[in-house]
């Protein structure tokens, strides 16, 4: 089983480049979107349908903002919109859909561009860490695919001393991933398989970032303790470009 996670940085902005086309031909048998920036009445439901998915969206009140999905050729047995904190679930973070003997749930972590987001942002996060725990007591066998907007380890960083007080890479916001792999069991899947520098999956649209690889690692695919023995590959697909962001691959058998 293929799972991609893909920060598509407005949904329908990446159908207009082709998004669909490349959607046939990666074939996931989930992707996980993150920052749709629409409305369920503005994403083509009916052309992922057309491909193969069922999809399930959870918008943000605001528009043209946030905004998370799954999309998947097997229906899901239950689909979860939130985790029941009102002011996470207007701005469109967390979904879930459940399936035999697994979950599936995309996240977007917030950003923070000033003291009081970066406040939100970790009370954001230690919610999280605790929805996820409880669940886990109930749903053991967890996918957990998104974009974190954080920088685990200075690997996974083009600079980290240069941007060790930068948003993304903060002590606080590092020691809390830690934290959350640590007390979830929680197995950073690309890691897994992959310990070598100048893997990324953001890159600024300044300076040719990209072009230069000046990156940051920061859209995930956590995998829990019970399903390691089922992971059979992780990537970047660095080379697919409709987003700043780009897709995160896991493969599993199950």
């Amino acid at each position: 089983m293929k799972i991609i996670s893909y920060n598509v940085n407005g949904i329908r902005a990446a159908f207009t480049k082709n998004f669909l086309g490349w959607l046939q031909v990666a074939d996931p048998d989930i992707i996980c979107i993150q920052e749709s920036k629409a409305g369920n009445d503005q994403i083509d439901i009916e052309s992922l349908e057309r491909c193969g998915y069922k999809s399930f969206w959870h918008s943000a009140e605001k528009k043209g903002y946030s905004g998370v999905g799954i999309a998947s050729k097997t229906e899901p047995l239950h689909v979860e919109h939130g985790c029941g904190i009102e002011s996470y679930d207007s701005e469109g973070r967390i979904i879930r859909a459940d399936f035999e003997g697994f979950s599936v749930i995309s996240v977007y972590v917030p950003s923070a561009s000033n003291i009081e987001r970066l406040n939100f942002k970790m009370s954001f996060c230690y919610d999280f860490l605790a929805y996820i725990k409880n669940l886990r007591q109930t749903i053991p066998n967890l996918i957990i695919s998104g974009d974190f907007n954080i920088c685990h380890k200075p690997i996974d960083i083009h600079n980290p001393e240069g941007l060790k007080n930068a948003s993304g890479f903060l002590p606080v916001e590092r020691e809390w991933l830690t934290k959350f792999i640590e007390e979830c069991e929680l197995i950073d899947s690309f890691r897994f398989f992959n310990d070598q520098p100048d893997h990324y999956s953001w890159w600024s649209y300044r300076q040719n970032s990209r072009e230069r690889n000046k990156g940051w690692r920061l859209d995930y695919n956590f995998v829990s303790y019970p399903l390691k023995e089922q992971l059979r590959r992780a990537v970047i697909l660095k080379e697919v470009f409709h987003s700043d962001h780009c897709p995160v691959l896991v493969e599993l058998d199950l």
